[in-house]
């Protein structure tokens, strides 16, 4: 199958398996992960077409929807990719990716790296921060039921692996725990020019939503 070929058969999959998804991981944060893997790709040596695969099937199965099965996510996409006949050194590829790209991932000691893992795991750290950013955190914190605001539970700025998988902790702190921290994890040149941008905009929104709750920054 040529490549585009591939990928337009990628898409259709991911279409239709995320179709109910959670609004914050749906096709459409695909396409937007998507759409900046291969920006940043742009200017970077690396595999175009390992780079497109993996950031279309990277939450293909999440694992927080999944009962926290972390191996469900690349087992799907490697089912997939399987059976369209791509090769296995890129399905091997894939599959490392995206088990290697995500936040929590960060609480273990690397074990995994390439330039596609960190052209994708910018692309998808963007789409965490700014204006979408914002809009994807109050989403799933809506979904789980979670406190927008609470002054009475600090962020938790020393957690676990554990601890930031299972916290139920006000969206606010979602920022602080996670969002306000990515800036400075990007791996790329136009990944970090990009989340700064983002990062400028989450802390304007910030100061305004306290401001409105009557309180100080």
């Amino acid at each position: 199958m040529e490549h585009s070929e591939l990928i337009d058969a990628t898409i259709q999959f991911v279409r239709e398996t995320l179709k109910n998804a959670e609004g914050g991981h749906d096709w459409w944060h695909i396409q937007r992960v998507w759409t900046n893997a291969k920006l940043i790709a742009q200017t970077e040596k690396a595999d175009l077409l390992t780079i497109e695969l993996a950031a279309l099937l990277h939450d293909i199965a999440d694992s927080k929807f999944h009962n926290g099965d972390e191996e469900i996510g690349p087992r799907t996409a490697g089912n997939y990719l399987q059976s369209v006949h791509v090769d296995v050194a890129v399905v091997e590829h894939v599959q490392q990716i995206i088990r290697h790209m995500s936040f929590k991932s960060s609480f273990d000691k690397p074990s995994f790296h390439s330039p596609e893992l960190a052209i994708v795991q910018d692309a998808d750290r963007l789409d965490a921060i700014g204006a979408i950013g914002i809009a994807r955190a109050f989403t799933y914190g809506g979904f789980k039921g979670r406190e927008l605001y609470n002054p009475e539970i600090e962020p938790n700025l020393n957690m676990s692996k554990e601890e930031y998988k299972n916290t139920s902790a006000p969206t606010i702190n979602h920022f602080y725990e996670k969002l306000l921290l990515l800036k400075d994890k990007m791996n790329t040149p136009t990944g970090k020019k990009l989340a700064q941008q983002r990062h400028n905009f989450m802390e304007t929104y910030l100061n305004q939503f306290y401001n409105e709750c009557g309180m100080i920054n």
